[in-house]
């Protein structure tokens, strides 16, 4: 606080005229002292002398602010509360108390905070370097215009987003056309990674790539019964000698985008140090209005939030081809295997899948 330090006792009576010392500025090395019946004149941030235990605001004196020279003497008008004005060590966090904990990201604000106690550096959790694959000889660059049987890679883009939204750094990337060994072949020169994320290939089609160029692997593929995002893969994939975590997600864009949300998600923020976030913030919501459910398979639903109540984006539903649906989704309506029909009012797993908020 700009004004000048002093005795709070020397302003028993007001107005109240001390002669002025001399000047503290910010920066200033310290080692002066207050003597009582006068005072120093101290900008914001530099130490408090010693003896003084209150700063009277300038706007308090009859010293106009800006000027460069301190004046001799200081007629106090008003007086503020002993102690005012005045940051002890210790205010802002206590001795021994910890400043940040551990998992927590280091946004701008935290790295302000452990810059203000003196740290320069600070032991971190790298984030997890990701390699991602989409498959099919159907895809094509986004924007490029279509050849017949061509459709864009939303995949790729999907997945970069959700990677980089969950603390993760895409550190590779590859499409692969239907041909096991080019893709074996592009892996071969992948860097070092801690994960593996692939879309597409893997059902139960003639010309799954993910799942035969894989299949010797310590991979595992099978059917989960959910709706979208039935076929999925988990295992190790050998890179540079050292077995890679892989999640292998199926092909249809909800899909991803799900599958994602439930299974990787939580693994990236792990691999991070995210522990806030190591499981999936599964929250409840109402339903606003009512929807059909699959027999016998859990439903993820694309879902906007609004004030505790939820309802599909689209009007098909859970659909696994409505690419365009998830961009408008809050997060995904989660509904038990044992229900078939949501009815307006019922109570929903809520799962948020906006990981950049």
């Amino acid at each position: 606080m700009d004004g000048f330090a002093v005795h709070a006792s020397d302003l028993a009576e007001l107005p109240a005229t001390l002669p002025v010392a001399g000047d503290i500025p910010a920066g200033d090395a310290g080692g002066h002292a207050v003597a009582p019946g006068t005072a120093w004149r101290i900008m914001t941030g530099a130490p408090m002398p010693s003896g003084a235990d209150t700063v009277v605001k300038v706007e308090m004196t009859d010293h106009a602010p800006h000027v460069t020279e301190p004046p001799g003497r200081v007629t106090i008008r008003r007086a503020p509360a002993p102690g005012a004005n005045v940051r002890h060590a210790g205010e802002d966090v206590e001795p021994g108390a910890p400043v940040l904990p551990a998992g927590v990201v280091l946004g701008a604000a935290a790295l302000s905070a452990a810059a203000s106690v003196g740290y320069s550096l600070l032991p971190v959790v790298p984030r997890p370097r990701v390699g991602i694959v989409t498959a099919g000889s159907e895809l094509a660059d986004p924007g490029a215009r279509l050849g017949d049987g061509e459709i864009p890679d939303s995949n790729s883009v999907l997945l970069c987003g959700l990677v980089e939204a969950a603390g993760g750094i895409v550190a590779a990337r590859v499409r692969s056309a239907d041909a096991p060994e080019a893709l074996l072949a592009s892996l071969a020169g992948w860097p070092e990674l801690d994960v593996v994320i692939t879309a597409g290939g893997i059902s139960a089609g003639a010309y799954e790539v993910v799942r035969q160029a894989l299949a010797s692997a310590a991979m595992r593929f099978h059917r989960v019964a959910q709706q979208p995002g039935g076929p999925q893969g988990v295992g190790t994939v050998s890179l540079r000698g050292r077995g890679v975590p892989a999640l292998c997600l199926p092909g249809n864009p909800v899909s991803v985008f799900v599958s994602f949300h439930v299974y990787a998600a939580g693994l990236l923020a792990m691999l991070a140090g995210k522990a806030s976030c190591a499981a999936p913030r599964r929250l409840e919501a109402v339903a606003g209005v009512g929807w059909a459910s699959p027999a016998g398979k859990a439903q993820f639903m694309p879902v906007v939030y609004d004030g505790g109540s939820v309802r599909p984006v689209h009007r098909l539903g859970s659909s696994s081809h409505l690419a365009a649906s998830v961009a408008l989704a809050d997060g995904l309506a989660v509904v038990d295997a044992d229900v078939t029909r949501v009815a307006p009012g019922d109570r929903v797993g809520f799962l948020p899948t906006r990981l950049d908020r």
